[in-house]
């Protein structure tokens, strides 16, 4: 009887990211709550990443970027990094203009 060798180490389960979906037009009011709700899906969560879908934002501008600064903030916090997916090259380059491109 043979059996077949599982993928990664033995005995260690590498715990699922979490993911926020981040959608639509954003006011500075939406901010806060992004951050609360980020840091609500952490909370006592084994997660070490976070990713921050981005692929449905209306508009690429500077609450935009806010949002993506202090979700980042709040994940650092947290004991975790963040990542974007989905974003969009406007926003990539309002990141990057802004000295914030290692966010993305």
């Amino acid at each position: 009887m043979s059996y077949g060798r599982r993928a990664g180490l033995p005995g260690v389960d590498a715990p699922m990211p979490i993911v926020l979906v981040v959608s639509g037009r954003l006011t500075p009011g939406d901010v806060p709550r992004l951050c609360d709700a980020l840091d609500e899906l952490l909370h006592g969560s084994a997660a070490t990443e976070a990713i921050c879908d981005v692929g449905a934002l209306a508009d690429a501008d500077l609450t935009a970027v806010e949002a993506v600064a202090r979700l980042r903030l709040t994940a650092r916090r947290a004991g975790c990094r963040m990542r974007l997916r989905g974003a969009p090259q406007e926003l990539l380059v309002l990141l990057e203009l802004l000295g914030l491109g290692e966010v993305a």
